[in-house]
């Protein structure tokens, strides 16, 4: 595998491995519900490693693993979906740069 991947074949990384190891996508239902579970598990490790809750016995500090964990689900919804993760990325990139150009500099609560 590539050390450097595009979202583009992430999303086909994804979409081989299910077709060889997965059998199918899960439904979009249920891949919602895991997306949940995930972003749960990852808020878990943030509220241990950053907020004022401390790691149990056993628990790991896996924040990338968590994240990667997020992203795979998410892009099982978007390959099932049809969503183009790149090019919603880019409209989302754009949109964020002309509605938002001014915002956040001028937020006062953002001010040093």
């Amino acid at each position: 595998m590539k050390e450097n991947l595009t979202i583009k074949e992430a999303q086909q990384l994804v979409d081989q491995w299910i077709k060889e190891y997965g059998v199918r996508y899960f439904s979009e239902l249920t891949n919602m519900a895991c997306l949940t579970e995930e972003v749960g598990e990852l808020a878990r490790v943030m509220a241990r490693r950053y907020g004022d809750q401390s790691f149990k016995e056993g628990e790991k500090a896996n924040l990338g693993e968590e994240m990667a964990d997020v992203l795979w689900v998410l892009i099982c919804l978007a390959n099932q979906t049809g969503v183009d993760l790149t090019e919603e990325f880019r409209r989302s990139m754009e949109k964020k740069a002309t509605r938002d150009a001014r915002r956040h500099l001028d937020n006062p609560k953002l001010q040093a």
